[in-house]
C-alpha cells in the first residue's frame, strides 16, 4: 500500500512526537508499504521518512516550490514530487495514498485531516483514514466534532469515516482493513451493567 502519512514540521515540540513518527516510520516499511508524504526534512515528517528509508522503506515526498527554496526539501526521497503550490501538493498527496495516518500536529496536518475526512463524509473516497493519538491532543477535536453532531451540523457517517487510535499496531490494522474489535468506552460499559 501506499501510506499518506501527515505528521508535523514544528521543531518546538515534545521529542516524545518525533519518536512516534520514527516507530511509525520503521514499522510502515515493515509492513512493505510506501510512504507519502509532505516532503520536509524537519520535525516528524524528516523522522518517519528517515526511519522508513532505514529500515529499507520506498519514500514519496511532495513538497511545493516555496518550501524547496527554503531548504527543507527531502533531497533523500525515492521520488520527489514539486508542486507549485499546497493545494496542489495535497492533490497529488491524495493521488498517490491508499490509505491516510495522521499523526499529531498542528494547523497544517489539521487542514489535512480535514480535507480527506470531508472527502470520505461525502463518499468521495472510501480508503483508511486513521488518526494515532496515543497522548490525546485530538482528544478536543473529537469532542467537538461529537458536538457538532448534536447540533446537527454533521452526519452520523462522520464517526464510521475515521478510526481513532492510541497505538502504532492499531493504527496500523485499521490502515490495512483488519480493525480489531471495537472495544466499548467506560461510559458504555457504565450503561451496560446500569
Amino acid at each position: 500500500m501506499n501510506v499518506c502519512v501527515y505528521c508535523a514540521s514544528s521543531q518546538k515540540i515534545d521529542p516524545k512526537y518525533v519518536a512516534l513518527a520514527t516507530e511509525v516510520g520503521t514499522e510502515l516499511a515493515r509492513r512493505g508499504h510506501t510512504l507519502v508524504s509532505g516532503g520536509a526534512t524537519v520535525s516528524c515528517m524528516g523522522a518517519v521518512t528517515t526511519a522508513a528509508r532505514a529500515a529499507g522503506g520506498h519514500t514519496v515526498g511532495v513538497i511545493p516550490q516555496v518550501l524547496v527554496d527554503i531548504e527543507v526539501a527531502d533531497r533523500d526521497s525515492d521520488e520527489l514530487i514539486v508542486t507549485a503550490d499546497m493545494r496542489e501538493r495535497k492533490g497529488v498527496m491524495d493521488a498517490r495514498s491508499d490509505a491516510f495516518l495522521v499523526l499529531p500536529g498542528g494547523i497544517g496536518t489539521l487542514e489535512e485531516l480535514f480535507e480527506i475526512w470531508t472527502a470520505r463524509v461525502l463518499g468521495i473516497h472510501d480508503r483508511p483514514l486513521v488518526i494515532l493519538d496515543p497522548w490525546g491532543l485530538y482528544t478536543p477535536l473529537r469532542r467537538l466534532v461529537e458536538g457538532m453532531y448534536d447540533e446537527g451540523f454533521t452526519r452520523a457517517n462522520v464517526f464510521d469515516a475515521i478510526a481513532w487510535t492510541t497505538t502504532v499496531d492499531e493504527a496500523f490494522a485499521h490502515v490495512e482493513g483488519r480493525p480489531a474489535p471495537v472495544r466499548p468506552s467506560v461510559a458504555e460499559l457504565g450503561e451496560a451493567v446500569g
